[in-house]
C-alpha cells in the first residue's frame, strides 16, 4: 500500500479481524491503520481508539482534562 492511497474496505475489516490488533480483546492498537477512532470489536457498539496512533492519544488525554476541568468549575 502506498502513503497516497486509503486503505480498501477489506483491508480494514482485516485488520479489524485479526486477533493480534486487539490487546486482551479490548484495545485496538494498529500502527499501519491511520485512523483515530476505528469501530469497536463489536461494530454496532461504536467506536474506540487506536492505541498505536499518538494524535488518537492526544486527543482523548485532552477530551479527559476537559471534563476534569468542567467538573472542578461545577463543583465550586
Amino acid at each position: 500500500m502506498s502513503y497516497n492511497q486509503d486503505p480498501s474496505e477489506e483491508e480494514k475489516n482485516n485488520w479489524h479481524n485479526d486477533p493480534n490488533n486487539w490487546i486482551w480483546g479490548l484495545f485496538y492498537y494498529n500502527p499501519d491503520d491511520k485512523r483515530m477512532f476505528p469501530p469497536k470489536k463489536i461494530k454496532e457498539m461504536g467506536w474506540t481508539i487506536n492505541f498505536a496512533n499518538p494524535n488518537s492519544i492526544f486527543i482523548c488525554i485532552i477530551i479527559i482534562l476537559f471534563f476534569m476541568i468542567l467538573s472542578e468549575g461545577i463543583k465550586r
